[in-house]
Protein backbone atom coordinates (compact mmCIF):
# COMPACT_ATOMS: atom_id res chain seq x y z
CA UNK A 1 0.00 0.00 0.00
CA UNK A 2 1.41 3.62 -0.88
CA UNK A 3 0.94 5.95 1.88
CA UNK A 4 0.29 9.76 0.51
CA UNK A 5 2.79 12.42 1.89
CA UNK A 6 0.77 16.10 0.85
CA UNK A 7 -2.62 16.47 1.79
CA UNK A 8 -5.03 19.16 1.00
CA UNK A 9 -6.15 19.18 4.49
CA UNK A 10 -6.20 22.74 5.61
CA UNK A 11 -4.15 22.01 8.73
CA UNK A 12 -1.67 20.04 7.42
CA UNK A 13 2.14 21.45 6.99
CA UNK A 14 1.57 23.39 10.44
CA UNK A 15 5.73 24.15 9.97
CA UNK A 16 5.21 26.58 7.08
CA UNK A 17 1.69 28.06 8.14
CA UNK A 18 0.68 31.32 7.97
CA UNK A 19 -0.92 33.09 11.44
CA UNK A 20 -4.60 32.43 10.18
CA UNK A 21 -3.92 29.25 9.25
CA UNK A 22 -2.26 28.43 12.93
CA UNK A 23 -5.15 30.57 14.75
CA UNK A 24 -7.44 28.06 12.91
CA UNK A 25 -5.46 25.12 13.82
CA UNK A 26 -5.24 26.08 17.62
CA UNK A 27 -9.51 26.86 16.98
CA UNK A 28 -9.90 23.44 15.87
CA UNK A 29 -7.91 21.47 18.40
CA UNK A 30 -10.51 23.59 21.12
CA UNK A 31 -13.17 22.29 18.72
CA UNK A 32 -11.60 18.58 18.57
CA UNK A 33 -10.82 18.61 22.31
CA UNK A 34 -14.36 19.80 23.55
CA UNK A 35 -16.06 16.99 21.55
CA UNK A 36 -16.81 19.09 18.82
CA UNK A 37 -16.62 17.26 14.91
CA UNK A 38 -14.56 19.59 12.28
CA UNK A 39 -17.32 20.54 9.50
CA UNK A 40 -16.53 22.53 6.11
CA UNK A 41 -19.74 25.27 7.89
CA UNK A 42 -17.85 25.47 11.42
CA UNK A 43 -14.31 26.07 9.27
CA UNK A 44 -15.56 28.37 6.81
CA UNK A 45 -16.78 30.27 10.28
CA UNK A 46 -13.70 30.34 12.05
CA UNK A 47 -12.12 31.13 9.36
CA UNK A 48 -14.14 34.27 8.41
CA UNK A 49 -13.86 35.33 11.81
CA UNK A 50 -9.87 34.88 12.29
CA UNK A 51 -9.53 37.20 9.04
CA UNK A 52 -11.75 39.76 10.67
CA UNK A 53 -9.93 42.17 13.40
CA UNK A 54 -12.95 43.50 14.82
CA UNK A 55 -16.61 41.93 15.52
CA UNK A 56 -19.08 41.43 13.33
CA UNK A 57 -22.49 40.23 13.49
CA UNK A 58 -23.74 36.66 12.72
CA UNK A 59 -25.33 38.17 9.07
CA UNK A 60 -21.60 40.16 8.37
CA UNK A 61 -19.86 36.57 9.22
CA UNK A 62 -22.78 34.65 6.90
CA UNK A 63 -22.02 37.16 3.94
CA UNK A 64 -18.48 36.60 4.04
CA UNK A 65 -18.96 32.84 3.94
CA UNK A 66 -17.77 31.88 0.53
CA UNK A 67 -20.16 29.34 -1.82
CA UNK A 68 -22.45 29.45 1.01
CA UNK A 69 -20.90 26.98 3.20
CA UNK A 70 -23.82 27.07 5.29
CA UNK A 71 -26.87 28.75 6.16
CA UNK A 72 -27.66 31.40 8.26
CA UNK A 73 -29.31 28.95 10.78
CA UNK A 74 -25.90 27.14 11.12
CA UNK A 75 -24.38 29.97 11.55
CA UNK A 76 -26.06 30.67 14.52
CA UNK A 77 -25.79 27.17 15.96
CA UNK A 78 -22.27 27.09 15.56
CA UNK A 79 -21.33 30.87 17.09
CA UNK A 80 -23.18 29.62 20.09
CA UNK A 81 -21.45 26.43 20.10
CA UNK A 82 -18.53 28.42 19.59
CA UNK A 83 -19.12 31.01 22.67
CA UNK A 84 -20.03 28.11 24.75
CA UNK A 85 -16.36 26.85 24.24
CA UNK A 86 -14.68 30.17 24.68
CA UNK A 87 -13.85 30.28 21.40
CA UNK A 88 -15.42 33.37 20.41
CA UNK A 89 -16.82 36.18 22.60
CA UNK A 90 -19.69 38.05 22.11
CA UNK A 91 -20.12 41.69 22.52
CA UNK A 92 -22.96 44.51 21.65
CA UNK A 93 -24.37 46.75 19.25
CA UNK A 94 -25.89 50.29 21.82
CA UNK A 95 -28.89 49.01 20.13
CA UNK A 96 -28.63 44.75 21.18
CA UNK A 97 -27.06 43.76 17.74
CA UNK A 98 -25.08 40.66 19.21
CA UNK A 99 -21.51 41.10 17.74
CA UNK A 100 -18.87 37.67 17.31
CA UNK A 101 -15.02 38.05 17.97
CA UNK A 102 -12.39 34.65 17.62
CA UNK A 103 -11.37 34.28 21.56
CA UNK A 104 -8.03 32.20 21.15
CA UNK A 105 -6.61 33.40 23.77
CA UNK A 106 -7.34 34.16 27.96
CA UNK A 107 -7.19 38.02 26.56
CA UNK A 108 -10.18 40.06 26.41
CA UNK A 109 -10.40 42.48 23.57
CA UNK A 110 -12.20 45.94 24.70
CA UNK A 111 -14.10 48.33 22.22
CA UNK A 112 -15.73 51.55 21.70
CA UNK A 113 -18.57 51.49 19.33
CA UNK A 114 -20.04 54.61 17.42
CA UNK A 115 -23.35 55.03 18.47
CA UNK A 116 -23.63 57.40 15.41
CA UNK A 117 -21.90 55.16 12.66
CA UNK A 118 -22.05 51.98 14.48
CA UNK A 119 -18.26 51.38 13.84
CA UNK A 120 -16.25 49.51 16.14
CA UNK A 121 -12.78 50.50 17.52
CA UNK A 122 -10.80 48.56 19.37
CA UNK A 123 -9.28 50.23 22.67
CA UNK A 124 -5.98 51.09 22.19
CA UNK A 125 -2.90 48.38 24.09
CA UNK A 126 -2.60 51.31 27.07
CA UNK A 127 -6.07 51.48 27.88
CA UNK A 128 -7.18 47.53 27.35
CA UNK A 129 -4.16 46.41 29.82
CA UNK A 130 -5.58 49.31 32.69
CA UNK A 131 -9.08 48.07 32.09
CA UNK A 132 -7.95 44.26 32.00
CA UNK A 133 -6.16 44.97 35.56
CA UNK A 134 -9.40 46.52 36.88
CA UNK A 135 -11.48 43.77 35.90
CA UNK A 136 -9.08 41.07 37.03
CA UNK A 137 -9.14 42.83 40.62
CA UNK A 138 -13.06 42.87 40.74
CA UNK A 139 -13.37 39.41 39.38
CA UNK A 140 -10.48 38.14 42.48
CA UNK A 141 -13.08 39.85 44.96
CA UNK A 142 -15.95 38.19 43.50
CA UNK A 143 -14.42 35.22 43.66
CA UNK A 144 -13.15 35.53 47.41
CA UNK A 145 -16.82 36.23 47.96
CA UNK A 146 -17.69 32.37 46.63
CA UNK A 147 -18.46 33.56 42.90
CA UNK A 148 -17.17 30.99 40.72
CA UNK A 149 -17.11 30.63 36.82
CA UNK A 150 -16.50 34.39 36.83
CA UNK A 151 -16.15 36.04 33.84
CA UNK A 152 -17.57 39.84 32.47
CA UNK A 153 -18.13 41.90 29.78
CA UNK A 154 -17.54 45.42 28.95
CA UNK A 155 -19.08 47.48 26.60
CA UNK A 156 -18.16 51.73 25.80
CA UNK A 157 -20.50 53.62 23.95
CA UNK A 158 -20.07 56.87 22.27
CA UNK A 159 -19.45 59.65 19.59
CA UNK A 160 -16.10 59.79 17.87
CA UNK A 161 -14.41 62.44 17.39
CA UNK A 162 -15.62 64.61 14.14
CA UNK A 163 -11.84 64.41 13.03
CA UNK A 164 -9.04 61.78 14.18
CA UNK A 165 -6.94 64.44 14.74
CA UNK A 166 -9.03 65.76 17.84
CA UNK A 167 -8.59 62.68 19.90
CA UNK A 168 -4.60 62.45 18.96
CA UNK A 169 -4.02 66.16 20.26
CA UNK A 170 -6.13 65.37 23.69
CA UNK A 171 -3.37 62.67 24.24
CA UNK A 172 -5.89 59.64 24.25
CA UNK A 173 -9.43 58.14 24.74
CA UNK A 174 -8.90 58.17 28.49
CA UNK A 175 -8.23 62.12 28.46
CA UNK A 176 -11.13 62.55 26.64
CA UNK A 177 -13.50 60.20 28.60
CA UNK A 178 -12.01 61.84 32.20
Amino acid sequence: MIASTQTNHPLANADTESPHAAALRMACNRLKSSGLRITQPRIAILEALIKRPLPASIEQIHAELKGSSCDLVTAYRCLAAFEELGLVRRCFFHNGTSLYQIALDDTPSYHVVDKATNSVTELDSDLALELREAMQRIEQKLVARGYTNVSHMVEFFGRAPKHPIDRVQSGSLMAEIR
